[in-house]
């Protein structure tokens, strides 16, 4: 009975439109933070931070980018490894070209590259959808990784074509380079998730999320009624592009510490981001979340699981979690294609009803 709107009143339109209009949600929500900036650093392990906290939170920036350009505007793409890449390179730039600029601005500048990389990409949108666009932009995941290690000037002429992230301090504190602490890490990545996180419910929620969702259901009829595809799809190519150009910059800088495009930002990648939208949720910011959690949790369960515990191969192991993944991706495009998000509304719903039938 405390899953309700009874009781719960709203005197003004901001209220009444608030992400949140039962009182348990928000609460809920008020404690999720609680618990992931003041908890969760004082009980954060080395292990943890570097194998479940830090990947989970890039990964989850990732498919915020990926699912507004899949999810919200029904554009297909399997270039976000690349994109990444762009993100990564762009942050390698800046730190060695200009030692003094901080973090937060390097991460941002990042994005915005890869915004501008991204709407270059995005031009055929215009004219090619479906599997031609998918096409489309597999042909920029491969041409931007090729690009990246055939010019010496993106990896500053090293021998050996890798990168790595000079060290950087905010606030006193090393966040990147070999002498960062998990801690940092873990808390600068996670400013940067609840972010965008907030930054892609508002934009979802106003008129560019309408447009975007116009485009996804029939573009034709959106621009019938006065959306203009042109703006709407390279928007969306743009903003994704953003998202995903900071996951790979804190994806480099703060999580890998040091990268080399082809094994770091291959087309595996791109399909893992992608399995991650599909899993969680399309159209959904909380799927993408969920998905990130998922592909995330589950290589280290497994692992514990199967190799720790039942003395199994760790390549056995490993083509065992392909198969899961593969397998789930099929249930869930069958049975239930909005994924894990829908099957938490639904129960939501059942709450706000429970324990009456209709």
């Amino acid at each position: 009975m405390f899953y309700r709107e009874s009781g719960d009143f709203k005197k003004t339109y901001q209220k009444d439109n608030q992400t949140f209009p039962i009182k348990f949600d928000r609460w809920r929500y008020y404690f999720v933070m609680l618990v992931a900036f003041i908890v969760v650093p004082m009980f954060l392990t080395d292990y943890m931070a570097n194998a479940v906290m830090i990947p989970f939170l890039v990964w989850a920036i990732a498919a915020l980018g990926l699912n507004i350009l899949v999810g919200y505007t029904g554009q297909l793409s399997l270039g976000t490894g690349g994109f990444m890449a762009v993100g990564a390179y762009a942050t390698y730039k800046l730190m060695t070209a200009f030692p003094g600029m901080d973090m937060v601005s390097v991460v941002l500048l990042s994005g915005l590259i890869t915004a501008v990389v991204g709407a270059l990409f995005g031009l055929p949108s215009l004219r090619i959808k479906g599997f031609y666009l998918a096409v489309a932009t597999l042909a920029a995941q491969f041409f931007l990784v090729w690009l990246l290690n055939k010019v010496p000037w993106f990896y500053n002429y090293s021998a050996s074509g890798q990168i790595s992230a000079p060290q950087r301090e905010m606030f006193g504190v090393i966040v990147t380079g070999p002498h960062a602490t998990p801690v940092a890490g873990y808390l600068f990545c996670l400013v940067f998730a609840v972010g965008l996180a907030w930054v892609a419910r508002n934009l979802t929620r106003g008129r560019l999320g309408r447009s975007w969702m116009a485009i996804r259901d029939m573009d034709i009829a959106a621009e019938i009624i006065g959306v203009n595809p042109l703006a709407a799809k390279l928007s969306a190519f743009a903003v994704s592009s953003f998202f995903v150009g900071i996951a790979g910059s804190l994806f480099f800088s703060v999580y890998l510490g040091a990268a080399e495009v082809t094994e770091a930002f291959g087309i595996s990648v791109s399909f893992a981001v992608l399995f991650m939208v599909i899993i969680g949720g399309l159209g959904s910011i909380f799927g993408s979340f969920i998905g990130a959690a998922f592909m995330v949790l589950m290589p280290v369960l497994l692992k514990n699981i199967l190799v720790g515990g039942m003395g199994w191969p760790t390549d056995l192991a490993a083509h065992f979690e392909f198969i899961i993944v593969g397998g789930l991706i099929l249930i869930f495009l069958i049975v239930e294609p909005h994924g894990l998000a829908q099957m938490a509304r639904v129960l939501k719903e059942k709450l706000r009803l429970w324990p009456f039938p209709h």
